[in-house]
């Protein structure tokens, strides 16, 4: 299996987690100790709750990848949000960018677009 294969794998099986709200079984495909940038915090357990706020908000939300970019022990990804209602019908997307250590997201950056005012990802770190 290529880099990029590895990487792909790991991105769907983390967005598999999410879809299926099998949090826990998530944090084993994280490094103890994963950063997260957007939520400023170390450890799979802030994305967790995040997560958690997140489907709560949007229970019937769902990320599907569209763009899988790696290059050496790093992947940008283009997701899709189904299950929100977005302003003038677009659909909510994702851009994520993921640092691997040892098969195992470390770090992670994202920023989002198209959710409805009051409602981001980004919200859940204010």
């Amino acid at each position: 299996m290529t880099a990029h294969d590895d990487a792909a794998v790991l991105i769907r099986r983390l967005q598999e987690c999410f879809n299926t709200r099998q949090f826990d079984r998530a944090a084993d495909l994280h490094t103890p100790d994963f950063f997260s940038h957007p939520l400023g915090t170390a450890g799979f357990d802030a994305g967790k709750a995040a997560w958690h706020a997140l489907t709560a908000r949007f229970p019937d939300m769902r990320v599907v990848a569209e763009d899988i970019v790696v290059e050496g022990d790093r992947a940008a990804v283009r997701s899709t949000v189904e299950g929100v209602a977005a302003p003038g019908g677009a659909r909510p997307e994702l851009v994520e960018i993921f640092r691997f250590e040892d098969g195992r997201f470390a770090e992670m950056w994202g920023a989002a677009s198209g959710f409805p005012a009051a409602n981001s990802p980004e919200d859940l770190v204010a």
